[in-house]
């Protein structure tokens, strides 16, 4: 199916989140911090009150972390000043090794890649404290990679009696999540390897929930029992939830249709700012969303992962043509992040790259969450990463 051809599909939540966005707006003091130097004149943030009955408002103080006992956290990789493997105690691994250690029931893990042996050491461990750990992940990226030179991660989990599971397919096992005790979720970007934690961009997300874990953990059993890829049902009605006034939606491809049920939908119903990382994006209505958006004074600006960006398929060409501030990346390893931040309080994250493949062949999961709390650390990523990009070369595009 062409990406320029592509037709919309009608759904319920593509017009709840419409709702969402155009439902009682009035305005508020200006949001201070955590914008960026591209686009227009900082905007006046909105309140919208939800078909839930929750009004969330802009304008909270900037957030390092979490407070104790908060229902989030939000990490991101930082490549310039922790990069040492052996060293990983103060990374985004060494969070991740803390939430596997204080597992007491089930760690359940679907993940792309994986070449870390202090966490497979720690997933050991627990499993021989009689914690219930099982492992879906990709054929070829997984377990057939596990076969490589200084790799063997997924074989000492087997070794010590924890089941892995691949798609075996030829479309990929992209997911990036992993549940635990069946209350909290992890996820983002981040792939559970050496490289996505210590060399490239990312984020990760952990969210404290009982009923968003169950979302997560439905599809994990789904995939378990061998529902891949098209296979797998739908569950989109019923993958959305408020924690702590914070509504959050759930989406899994290619049984749901992140970019046409979800992501396009919150963009084209975008007020007043765009802001996205991208490490691919061939996806022309996306594109084509947040070009009409920035027609209409919204303020749109991202970053592309360099490798790729130049090809006839990446939209970079598309966006820069059309007068969005856009950027390609300057990390020699990979800006790996799938961000994208909207009137600088929704927030929409996972492994779901902006493509047709990601979107119709791979199993991918997306979440996107209403919290100007955590919005505003994104931005500030956003902003980091903006910071250390380039814009392309004099003359290197060619606008018809």
């Amino acid at each position: 199916m062409s990406r320029r051809r592509r037709i919309s599909r009608a759904n319920a939540l593509g017009t709840l989140i419409g709702l969402i966005f155009f439902c009682g707006v009035s305005a508020i003091a200006l949001l201070t911090g955590g914008g960026s130097d591209v686009g227009n004149a900082t905007p006046t943030p909105p309140i919208l009150e939800t078909p839930l009955g929750i009004e969330t408002p802009i304008g909270l103080p900037p957030t390092v972390q979490p407070p104790s006992g908060a229902w989030w956290e939000v990490y991101f990789t930082e490549r310039l000043s922790v990069n040492d493997p052996s060293q990983w105690q103060n990374s985004v691994e060494g969070k991740l090794i803390e939430k596997i250690n204080a597992a007491q029931n089930s760690i359940h893990l679907a993940a792309f890649e994986f070449d870390l042996t202090p966490v497979a050491e720690a997933l050991i461990a627990a499993r021989q404290r009689g914690v219930d750990v099982r492992w879906v992940t990709d054929d070829e990226y997984g377990l057939e990679a596990d076969e490589e030179p200084d790799r063997g991660q997924f074989a000492m989990l087997q070794e010590a009696g924890i089941e892995v599971r691949a798609d075996d397919r030829s479309a990929l096992m992209h997911n990036k999540f992993i549940v635990f005790d069946y209350q909290t979720v992890w996820t983002g970007s981040t792939n559970l390897t050496s490289n996505a934690i210590f060399k490239q961009d990312n984020n990760a997300l952990a969210i404290h929930s009982p009923v968003v874990a169950a979302m997560y953990e439905k599809e994990f059993q789904e995939m378990w029992d061998g529902q891949f890829g098209p296979r797998s049902p739908s569950q989109l009605a019923e993958q959305h939830t408020v924690v702590n006034d914070s509504a959050i939606w759930v989406i899994f491809t290619p049984e749901d249709g992140a970019l046409e049920q979800a992501v396009i939908p919150t963009v084209n119903a975008a007020q007043l700012e765009i802001r996205f990382l991208a490490f691919s994006f061939t996806d022309y209505p996306l594109a084509n969303s947040m070009i009409q958006r920035a027609q209409n004074g919204v303020s749109v600006a991202g970053v592309f992962e360099q490798v790729g960006s130049d090809t006839d398929a990446a939209e970079f060409d598309t966006l820069y043509c059309a007068g969005a501030a856009v950027r390609r990346d300057t990390n020699p390893s990979f800006m790996h992040n799938k961000v994208i931040i909207v009137d600088r309080r929704y927030v929409i994250t996972g492994s779901l790259n902006y493509s047709t493949n990601a979107e119709e062949s791979n199993d991918e999961n997306v979440i996107m969450l209403d919290n100007p709390e955590i919005a505003r650390l994104y931005l500030q990523e956003f902003d980091r990463i903006w910071t250390q990009s380039a814009d392309p070369a004099p003359g290197s595009v060619t606008c018809q």
